[in-house]
């Protein structure tokens, strides 16, 4: 990418530089368990392709090893986006664990409703933001969009 800053041509320059937009994207050949674990560090996008098969509890922390509680400081936030194929029969998410407890999260869902159903024949986005107010205490903002 070339910049070209205006101004009279004694003052006139030009900046080059590589602009990156990507970010990193886990796409898993299944569908979501029933405690489905993601690790945020494998990608803020989690793409199950495989239609889901039941409802699922989503289960969030950083890395097999690492908790978010540590890689996290009190006032940073994080969002994930967690995609799941949808066959005929359609399921949904039912609960948000974060480190594998539901104690200290406080999840709002998009709308006033945490969702009741998937959508059938496509597939369901869920979006987390994650605000971490305390020691292992999070206020996580929830969605469920079709696609």
């Amino acid at each position: 990418m070339a910049l070209v800053l205006l101004g009279d041509s004694a003052t006139t320059s030009s900046i080059t530089n590589t602009l990156s937009i990507s970010e990193t994207a886990n796409v898993t050949a299944s569908a979501p368990s029933s405690t489905q674990t993601v690790y945020f560090n494998t990608g803020s996008v989690q793409y199950f392709t495989s239609n889901a098969a039941n409802n699922w509890t989503i289960n969030i922390a950083f890395s097999s090893s690492t908790t978010l509680n540590s890689a996290m400081s009190i006032g940073q936030a994080l969002t994930l986006a967690v995609l799941a194929t949808q066959g005929s029969t359609a399921y949904y998410n039912t609960a948000v664990q974060i480190d594998g407890t539901t104690s200290g999260v406080t999840t709002y869902w998009q709308g006033g409703s945490a969702p009741t159903k998937g959508n059938a024949s496509g597939i369901d986005v869920y979006t987390y933001t994650i605000v971490k107010t305390s020691s292992a205490t999070y206020t996580v903002l929830a969605s469920q969009t079709q696609f």
